[in-house]
């Protein structure tokens, strides 16, 4: 992957760069698997009474069993120690947000990530971004790093270099392009120099 560049234009800034075959190959794959993932969970939703009537959408109010999902879509609300809250109104509040709230979470990552897909080069090469393509394609492999980081057991600290004997060695590095990716994007759009 070349750098990213902004480019003024009447139209507002555009952000160009380009993606080798291989790269925009490991793109598609890694974002359809992740929307594979949000599809099926947005599908197995229980149908409600209540949207039955009003046509609000709901979701599951109990997280996901599967660690990349959870990842994916944390609890809104964070119980610690000494909280006054106890554990089973923490639940409670959780189970009840998550309905509400997790339909629209998911379309919105969703939209994100098809938005990337829409705008990579299918077989690689030169593209550029409008700043709503660049702020979706952050957000997309932002979802992207947190589903390898899940796999590769990366914690608050960071990561750690895997050796390259290692099963996940060729993961990790997926996710260090991934974040360096993101992080030349980011200051791209915040109009500062990438080094």
């Amino acid at each position: 992957m070349r750098k990213w560049k902004r480019v003024e234009t009447r139209n507002g800034p555009r952000f160009r760069s380009s993606l080798a075959p291989h790269e925009a190959a490991l793109l598609q794959n890694l974002v359809g698997a992740m929307i594979g993932l949000l599809d099926e969970r947005a599908k197995t939703a229980p149908s409600d009474e209540l949207e039955e009537i009003t046509g609000i959408e709901t979701g599951h109010s109990q997280r996901p069993g599967d660690p990349t999902l959870g990842r994916l879509l944390p609890d809104f609300y964070k119980r610690d120690e000494e909280d006054e809250v106890s554990l089973e109104a923490a639940e409670s509040l959780n189970a009840a947000l998550r309905s509400l709230h997790e339909p629209e979470i998911i379309d919105a990552k969703r939209s994100a990530a098809q938005k990337l897909l829409d705008t990579v080069p299918a077989n690689g090469g030169r593209f550029e971004l409008t700043e709503e393509a660049a702020n979706a394609w952050i957000a997309a492999v932002n979802d992207l790093r947190l589903t390898l980081g899940v796999m590769l057991e990366i914690g608050p600290e960071g990561p750690e270099r895997l050796p390259t004997d290692h099963p996940l060695a060729a993961h990790f590095d997926v996710y260090q392009w991934l974040t360096v990716l993101q992080e030349y994007l980011v200051l791209v759009l915040m109009g500062k120099p990438t080094g």
